[in-house]
């Protein structure tokens, strides 16, 4: 296993823990890679302390591996260490008051993303050949696109968050990145099942264009060229339009439900033992104590008739070919205020995927000023298998 920051660890990826032994199968689909987890999942023989003092000193030394980390184990992946993460996963800024910040490794003047800033960085560092995130708001997809990697928030609930710290239970997912498309797959038939959700029949891939009007016009532009790559593939996307109301309620209508959640799974904690919060974190969770109820029922409401209306435009067949976000990751130096920008620019364009519950795939197909920038394919619930299939082919 990697040890303390160091030689080994020259990105900051890893919290220091001591090591402890992992057992693993001998043998199986996974045998050869090995893998870091986000320390929001429990892992036998050590603490998880979700980015933040106070939880990993209640923590104690787990007896019990998390199942979707146990699957991997016995599928004969080398568990590595486990990541840092975002404080208490409720930021998208690749930052941790606490534990520092893991260093982008593609970009390494600009941010990694978060919340699962560790394991992104511990992937694109080439430290080990695929990691465990989560994502909430962006958690997966905005360190995938900052990085340079290949990232899935998948379908809510397909994949087990059993035994892992929850920030807001209606939009957590379990995702992973990797480098290369063919690494991810191996990891999808493991957590996924090889069962094909793709049969053979064709995709219908639509073009959001005011999904693409959110993205600075110089990330469009970047994206233009890997969009007709994928639209000479599978064939020239139509037109659509996905926002319902507007970008505006979308983005409240997620911030209140998230908001309410997060305060209900930390808010007995930070009200008990007032831990310090980091820049950003303690903000946020303050304004989220405030969410009413009568903000709740409405954001419950409009989630319903998102998810439906975003269910009736993919069908069974509909992808959705889209920035994964706004722009390129920003400069370590812009500070707090331009970060907080950034972060609601973004969450106009990942919300899409959060609201619905839907699966989303982000691709490393582009690049602008020297640093990555991702392009995704969203596809209806169910369709995860399917959208990794197709980055396959788009790998081919």
């Amino acid at each position: 296993m990697l040890s303390l920051y160091g030689p080994h660890d020259p990105v900051h990826a890893f919290v220091p823990y001591p090591d402890a032994p992992v057992p693993r199968a001998p043998s199986g689909p996974l045998s050869g890679l090995s893998f870091a987890v986000k320390d929001l999942f429990d892992v036998a023989g050590y603490p998880t302390g979700g980015g933040n003092p106070i939880v990993l000193a209640m923590s104690g030394i787990k007896q019990h591996t998390a199942p979707t980390v146990q699957r991997l184990l016995d599928a004969g992946a080398r568990f590595v260490g486990k990541t840092v993460t975002d404080e208490l996963a409720f930021s998208m800024n690749g930052d941790n008051a606490h534990f520092g910040a893991p260093v982008n490794p593609a970009a390494p003047l600009r941010i990694t993303g978060g919340s699962s800033s560790g394991s992104a960085s511990a992937v694109a560092a080439g430290l080990c050949d695929f990691a465990l995130g989560t994502d909430t708001g962006g958690s997966v997809r905005a360190p995938a696109s900052h990085c340079g990697l290949v990232g899935l928030r998948p379908t809510h609930g397909r994949v087990s968050l059993q035994g892992a710290l929850d920030l807001a239970p209606s939009f957590d997912t379990c995702g992973w990145f990797a480098r290369d498309v063919q690494t991810f797959a191996r990891v999808a038939d493991v957590l996924l099942g090889r069962e094909a959700e793709a049969p053979q029949r064709g995709v219908r891939l639509l073009w959001p264009e005011d999904l693409w009007a959110l993205a600075e016009p110089a990330a469009a532009q970047a994206l233009r060229p890997a969009a007709e790559r994928v639209q000479a593939l599978l064939g020239a996307a139509a037109p659509v339009e996905v926002a319902l109301d507007s970008f505006d309620a979308m983005y409240w209508h997620f911030r209140h439900l998230q908001g309410r959640e997060a305060w209900l799974t930390d808010g007995p904690l930070i009200e008990r033992y007032a831990p310090p919060l980091g820049p950003g974190v303690a903000e946020r969770f303050a304004w989220s104590r405030g969410v009413s109820d009568e903000q709740v029922r409405d954001a419950h409401a409009f989630r319903e008739r998102f998810r439906h209306r975003l269910a009736e435009l993919l069908g069974s067949d509909g992808v959705l070919l889209m920035p994964t976000m706004p722009d390129i990751a920003p400069l370590r130096a812009v500070g707090e205020a331009g970060l907080e920008d950034y972060r609601n620019r973004a969450i106009r364009l990942l919300c899409v995927a959060g609201l619905s519950g839907f699966a989303q795939l982000s691709m490393p197909l582009a690049r602008r000023e020297g640093a990555p920038l991702g392009l995704s394919l969203l596809g209806p619930a169910g369709s995860d298998r399917r959208l990794i299939a197709l980055a396959e082919r788009l790998a081919d």
